[in-house]
């Protein structure tokens, strides 16, 4: 079955207002043109969940997509605080935003609970914390087998998982390399997912690397191909890290209007994310990766 889609259609019809939506991508392979597509599409009340949120939920939350953040870290990598973000918890503007905080390993927890389908997982990561005093999801619970006291947390089930992926096939078979993260925890636990990735592949190139196949088609509702589409972060063997913006996020988003004139004039003023590379075809250019291939693997038996 063929499950290739724009990107307008694939947010609007697999995900909706008041949805969790996880946007995963651990370092690379974030999702930006999946989460611009949804601010232009000004979807609401949605509950936003990701172990390291950056930048492209600090835009969602200015465009007043996110009523709730369930998440293992905030921050601007390397440089600083998230300031929409800030605004939204300290000054409810432009809405106030509702926290659940996780470590790293709770919320993958939560994830993979939710991919087995099974009610909770138990674990000792939260001894000596104080998240379970602010977090009251983070429940004690006793081992039925020996007695041992264990800190537990609840299985997550996101209405839609979105990925950022280095190739498909056009049935969804979907290829990752380089840091992987949660994406596979992610795509199995959630409801409905849509990847999207550099390129689409013919099957038998995925076939012919069939370890590389990190999510099976059976799991993907749609495909969508975006070159570029997880800039300013990287994608692995297709183009580096947009450091230069990272930096500048800083002082564009620490005032709020100066946030307003990015998103209107990247965001709001731009039809799709071929227009976003066609506004900065040397940043593109500047940042394409060099060929580094690995040894070929002989399947042959």
């Amino acid at each position: 079955m063929l499950k290739l889609a724009t990107m307008q259609d694939a947010m609007n019809r697999l995900v909706h207002d008041g949805d969790i939506v996880a946007m995963e991508g651990f370092t690379h392979l974030i999702p930006f043109a999946a989460g611009h597509e949804l601010i232009r599409q000004r979807r609401r009340e949605l509950t936003l969940v990701r172990l390291t949120p950056d930048l492209i939920f600090d835009q969602m939350i200015a465009a007043g997509c996110a009523r709730k953040l369930v998440f293992s870290w905030a921050g601007n990598p390397g440089v600083g605080s998230l300031h929409a973000f800030r605004r939204a918890v300290e000054h409810g503007f432009p809405r106030p935003l509702e926290l659940e905080e996780y470590s790293h390993f709770g919320l993958t927890l939560r994830l993979q609970a939710g991919a087995a389908g099974v009610p909770f997982l138990p674990t000792r990561n939260f001894a000596g914390s104080d998240l379970p005093r602010v977090n009251p999801r983070i429940c004690r619970v006793t081992c039925p087998h020996t007695g041992e006291e264990l800190w537990s947390v609840p299985a997550l089930t996101p209405d839609v998982a979105i990925l950022h992926a280095q190739r498909a096939d056009a049935e969804g078979n979907t290829q990752v390399w380089g840091l992987v993260g949660v994406h596979k925890e992610a795509a199995f636990a959630a409801r409905r997912v849509v990847v999207v990735v550099e390129e689409v592949v013919a099957p038998e190139v995925i076939r012919r690397d069939p370890n590389r196949t990190l999510i099976p088609g059976f799991r993907v509702d749609a495909v969508v191909e975006e070159p570029f589409g997880a800039h300013p972060s990287y994608v692995q063997g297709y183009y580096d890290r947009d450091n230069d913006f990272y930096a500048r996020w800083e002082e564009i988003s620490r005032d709020a209007q100066s946030l307003a004139r990015y998103l209107d004039e990247w965001v709001y003023g731009l039809a799709d994310r071929r227009t976003y590379r066609e506004k900065m075809p040397e940043t593109v250019e500047g940042l394409r990766a060099r060929q580094m291939l690995c040894a070929p693997v002989n399947y042959g038996y």
